[in-house]
């Protein structure tokens, strides 16, 4: 397939755009809005620096070193897109009217020229994986330098672009610079044909996430009200429907051995949020909603964290945490965050957008693979049983965050040379 085969396609399939934009909107709010800047209708201003961070997990990897760029080149205008809400809401939180903000369109060739025509960027920073054809190919035609930082390739997409060289291969040769995460990431963008002197190992942002005193005198504060600070909490965070059963199996079992034990119940999705409540309910559970202001007693036996931006906090309130969208199809979700926390992670099988970070953790002992319901209650017992394994598996993660943090100031330097030149 090439370029103008896949924009036919995506013409033809452009109904099937609003109709997708209106079974989210059905579901969750926060998609009732702001549909013209799907489609490149939205009135906006030139910049000097695009920036696209997808989502809520690669946004929060790009903040720090926007944060960066924009202390280094203070007279820089810089435009940053998202894909998602919850995206949204973070650029929103991290710079307000600092930056130029809006949904990167469809990859529909008309909606994206207009919006590069209106944006007119010298320079274009991409994260992670999302790369677009068009946004590439109207991006490059206009003389844009691009540079697609945090890189990560997985084996499955490496295979995916194999398949489709005449679509793959311009785009990805396209890019100016490609900052990967692993050596692994970076082999397999040269086998599609990228220059090795294009490509630049640097690490991952996500090792260099900062947490903030704030988040870890909320947890003390949390611990103390729910009346858990000496007994045990674990949390299972952005998980998604098809995992909710199986950890309120795994909770049930646990409570088994640890009667006041309490889990922190975090969907994935807002529009997740009643439809976890209705199986919390189904389970029988004593539980209680965050969103509602719900009391957590010594009785309460779940909390569903049913709102937006305290899934860290609550991380830092718990003793173990199991990561989401790990025991169904959908690639997982990131576990450094409770390993920077010092928590024993448990994750599925399917966690393959993270694949070489869960290797880490799990060669160092800080991380576990759990395949069932079973499986996970059984850690989860063996590290509230045993203090000694419990503080080992902590300092391994504590350990592996530490030693690989500095991704953020060797992508700083690859960007700065992208700007200046």
């Amino acid at each position: 397939m090439n370029r103008i085969l896949y924009s036919s396609l995506l013409y033809l399939l452009s109904p099937l755009l609003v109709l997708y934009l209106a079974m989210r909107a059905i579901k969750s709010p926060s998609y009732r809005g702001r549909w013209g800047e799907r489609f490149g209708l939205s009135r906006l201003q030139s910049t000097d620096l695009l920036i696209h961070s997808v989502s809520m997990g690669e946004t929060l990897a790009a903040i720090p070193l926007i944060n960066k760029l924009m202390e280094k080149y203070p007279q820089l205008s810089v435009t940053v897109t998202t894909t998602s809400p919850t995206g949204s809401a973070e650029v929103t939180k991290a710079f307000g009217e600092r930056v130029q903000h809006c949904y990167l369109p469809f990859d529909i060739s008309w909606c994206v020229a207009r919006f590069i025509k209106q944006v007119q960027p010298k320079q274009c920073i991409i994260m992670e994986t999302e790369l677009w054809p068009n946004l590439i190919y109207q991006a490059k035609r206009r003389g844009i330098k691009l540079m697609l930082a945090n890189a990560r390739l997985s084996e499955k997409s490496a295979k995916q672009y194999l398949q489709r060289p005449k679509l793959s291969t311009p785009m990805l040769q396209a890019l100016d610079v490609i900052a990967a995460q692993s050596h692994q990431a970076a082999k397999r963008f040269i086998a599609l044909g990228v220059e090795p002197d294009k490509v630049k190992v640097c690490g991952s942002l996500k090792f260099d996430l900062s947490i903030g005193q704030q988040h870890i005198d909320k947890a003390a504060l949390l611990r103390s009200q729910w009346q858990r600070v000496d007994t045990p909490v674990w949390v299972a965070g952005s998980v998604h429907p098809g995992e909710f059963d199986i950890i309120l199996a795994s909770h049930k079992n646990l409570l088994i051995r640890f009667p006041e034990a309490l889990l922190i119940m975090v969907p994935r999705h807002p529009e997740q949020f009643d439809v976890a409540a209705n199986r919390i309910k189904a389970a029988g559970f004593n539980f209680a909603r965050r969103s509602k202001g719900d009391e957590v007693s010594i009785n309460t036996q779940v909390l569903l964290g049913d709102t937006m931006g305290e899934l860290l906090s609550f991380y830092a309130a718990a003793d173990q945490a199991f990561v989401g969208g790990t025991l169904i199809t959908n690639g997982g979700h990131n576990p450094l965050e409770p390993a920077a926390l010092g928590l024993p992670v448990y994750v599925g099988p399917n966690h393959r957008d993270f694949a070489e970070i869960t290797q880490m953790l799990e060669q160092a002992g800080a991380l576990s693979v759990v395949e069932s319901s079973d499986d996970l209650v059984l850690q989860l017992v063996d590290k509230f049983d045993d203090n000694v394994a419990y503080l080992k598996t902590r300092q391994a993660g504590l350990k592996v965050v530490a030693e690989n943090k500095g991704a953020l100031a060797e992508q700083f330097k690859i960007a700065s040379r992208l700007i200046e030149q």
